[in-house]
Order: C-alpha cells, then sequence, then structure tokens
C-alpha cells in the first residue's frame, strides 16, 4: 500500500497547524476541504474525498478515491455520511462550527454537508486557505525554486526552435513540447470558475489588444470562441512583439514568466515601454518587504508609468486588468494581490508574480513578468531568464 502522505509527516504538521491557527483566532471549530489544491496542500497528492481538519486536532483524511493508500489518519469512505459515521465511532465531538470552501464548493455539495451536519453552523473558509497557502514553507519555496529553474531553461530554448512564417499557434505548440518534455506539468492550476487557460499564451502583435472575458493581464482572441484567450493564428512578422507567458508547473508549484520576442527590431515606444516594465519590477522588487500594502507596490508602479507618460497603453490598451502582479504557487491566483484596492500586507514567505505590461496598437505586448520571494530584504526572483527582448533572427 502506498502512503497517503507525499510530503514528510513534519511539513504536514507546518501546514496543519498553520491551518489550525488560523481556525482559533475565529473560533472554528473544523474545516471540511474538499478543493483539489487544499487537498494537496495538506498531504502532497490529490485524491477524492475530504480532508478534515479540527483546531485541536489531527487532519483525517476520508477517502474514496484511489483505493490502497495508507496512513495513521486515512478513513474510508463511500458517500459523505460515512465522515459523521467514523467521527462518532472515533468518540469526536461533532463540531458546533465548520468551515467549508464555499467560494469553490457546489451548492449541492454545500446542501449535501449541512444535512450530514444539521446542528452545526456553516462557514466559509475559503479566506483561511488562501491565507494559509499564501505563506509558503521552506519546503514550498525550494519546489518553486526549482520549477523557476527549469522553466527558465525552457524558455533559453525558445529561440532556437523559431522558424520563419510560424503562426503564434505553431510557434505556441512547439514550446508547450519543449516545456513538456524538460517536465513540465502541463496543468495550469486556477481557483474558482472566473478565468481558464490551457498552458499559457503566445500573443503576437495586435492580437494582444483583443479584449478577453478573463481576468488576464493580457488578453487574446484565441482560437476559438470556447476558450477565448491567448494566440488566434497570426502569422508573425517582422517588427511584431511576441509575448511569451507559458506554464511554469514543474513541482506542483507554479512560476510565471514572460519575455519578448520579435523578429527584427521593434520601434522606440516598444523600447521605452519595455525597460519602463524592468524598471517597474526592480524598483517593486527592492520595495516589497514585508509589512508593506500590496497596493502601495501598485501605487509605485503607476507614479513610474506616469513619469514616463505611457499610462495609456498600461496592462492593455483597449481593455486594461485591474492589477500588476499575484501570488502563485500551486495555483496562478493566490494572495496577495498587487492592486490598487488589495488588503493584503505582504509577509516574509509570500511568492509573487510581478507582470507589469503595455499594449502597443500595431507591434503588440511587451514587458516582463517575473516570479519572487518575498524575503526580510525584498523580493528575490527565481525566474533568471535574460530580460531584454530577444530577436529571432
Amino acid at each position: 500500500m502506498e502512503n497517503l502522505l507525499q510530503i514528510t509527516s513534519s511539513e504536514a504538521t507546518i501546514r496543519i497547524n498553520g491551518i489550525k491557527s488560523l481556525m482559533q483566532k475565529i473560533d472554528l471549530d473544523a474545516v471540511l476541504i474538499s478543493d483539489n489544491a487544499n487537498k494537496f496542500y495538506v498531504s502532497g497528492r490529490v485524491y477524492n474525498g475530504y480532508a478534515y481538519i479540527t483546531a485541536n486536532g489531527n487532519a483525517i483524511h476520508f477517502i474514496r478515491r484511489p483505493v490502497e493508500l495508507s496512513g495513521d489518519n486515512v478513513e474510508y469512505i463511500h458517500k459523505p455520511e460515512n465522515i459523521t459515521e467514523i467521527l462518532r465511532s472515533k468518540g469526536i465531538s461533532l463540531p458546533s462550527s465548520l468551515g467549508l470552501e464555499l467560494d469553490l464548493a457546489p451548492y449541492s455539495v454545500v446542501q449535501r454537508i449541512a444535512k450530514i451536519f444539521p446542528d452545526t453552523k456553516i462557514v466559509n473558509a475559503s479566506g483561511i486557505m488562501r491565507q494559509a497557502r499564501s505563506i509558503k514553507s521552506e519546503y514550498e519555496i525550494e519546489l518553486l525554486k526549482l520549477s523557476g529553474i527549469k522553466h527558465a531553461q525552457s524558455y533559453s530554448q525558445i529561440r532556437d526552435i523559431y522558424t520563419p512564417n510560424m503562426t503564434d499557434l505553431e510557434f505556441q505548440v512547439e514550446i508547450e513540447r519543449i516545456s513538456r518534455l524538460n517536465g513540465c506539468l502541463g496543468q495550469f492550476r486556477i481557483s474558482g470558475d472566473s478565468m481558464e487557460i490551457y498552458m499559457g499564451n503566445v500573443i503576437c502583435g495586435d492580437n494582444a489588444d483583443n479584449p478577453s472575458p478573463y481576468d488576464f493581464a493580457m488578453g487574446g482572441a484565441g482560437i476559438h470562441p470556447s476558450l477565448p484567450v491567448g494566440c488566434n493564428g497570426t502569422k508573425i512578422k517582422p517588427n511584431m512583439a511576441i509575448m511569451v507567458d507559458v506554464n511554469g508547473n514543474y513541482t506542483g508549484y507554479t512560476t510565471d514568466m514572460s519575455r519578448v520576442f520579435s523578429v527584427g527590431s521593434l520601434d522606440e515606444l516598444s523600447i521605452k515601454a519595455h525597460k519602463c516594465s524592468c524598471h517597474i519590477c526592480q524598483e517593486l522588487s527592492a520595495m516589497g518587504k514585508p509589512g508593506i500594502e500590496a497596493k502601495a507596490l501598485y501605487d509605485k508602479a503607476i507614479e513610474i508609468v506616469t513619469e514616463n507618460e505611457l499610462g495609456h497603453i498600461f496592462m492593455g490598451h483597449r481593455q486594461k486588468a485591474g492589477f500588476i502582479g499575484h501570488g502563485v504557487g500551486i495555483e496562478i491566483n493566490e494572495s496577495p494581490v498587487i492592486a490598487p484596492r488589495s488588503r493584503d500586507i505582504l509577509a516574509i514567505g509570500n511568492v509573487i508574480a510581478l507582470e507589469p505590461k503595455f499594449v502597443i496598437p500595431g507591434i503588440g505586448a511587451v514587458g516582463i513578468e517575473n516570479t519572487y520571494i518575498v524575503t526580510p530584504n525584498g523580493m528575490e526572483c527565481i525566474t533568471l531568464a535574460p530580460e531584454e527582448i530577444i530577436s529571432l533572427d
């Protein structure tokens, strides 16, 4: 039989204790986790079932599939109703308050759980889980650094796979191929149902100015209305910006990185905007120390953009994104969020992708995106690929 935990018991304890500490602050008796990303966080694997954590006890993993997993706190169930039966058999009192991931769980599941715990107050635990996961352990940081190394290695091969007369789709397929061969898992985990993407975006020319329904910094029309984002079959031409923002999930923990390529040279405005993006990342990474408000980073970026008179193309042209950075880890839209109304405050162990980008009509998107770890001395970059515009000639 295979052990359920795919992380060390000490690492699991660190994570569970972090969740329990947040539960105790709001007098929450227990949480019942059903979201795959959160189950992966507490166990190191995805399974069909639930993780049950009490404020004063250990985690119990109630599993339906796969069969034959072992562990001290593994219990097999056929249906959710078995959960309360097992708790009673263990002499564990049912909670007065129970946290569920109400931002993520289907209504039918919430209603079913509520019937199983009829005398229990149901509380939204989505925020607790986001807050717990926003502070990465040393183990998680090492996985992110490894993803960053592999991510940069894949990007270093991009120039060699380009051939003249390629479309953006053909270029992206080749980038995806080398990424997978280098160990990329292929999955971009995103919390909630408001964003969808397949392995990332390669956006060329005016396609960068096509509005998307998703809350991404870059849009793109996509190749089908069922997934209206990213490459759309544009042929790569001289003097066109090609932004590559492709999957960095090599370890279950995802780095986020964008770089710009071109055939021939870009115009002065594009070069100016790209340099401004690099400057913003430098300034914000030095500024991003524990205790600083996330919105202060956003305000600083706007100040730099305004000084350079580039506000009309910053974070989009026809449609603008309302943020310049976001937490990454198991998913690509974690806390903290670098936005004007963000209430987040940076802490040691936050991992943040900064993506100050510009969209220039007739040219495309320029700017960089890097992933950073918040340290006592500022933000450490872990996506160490060249930042200048790279010629494909």
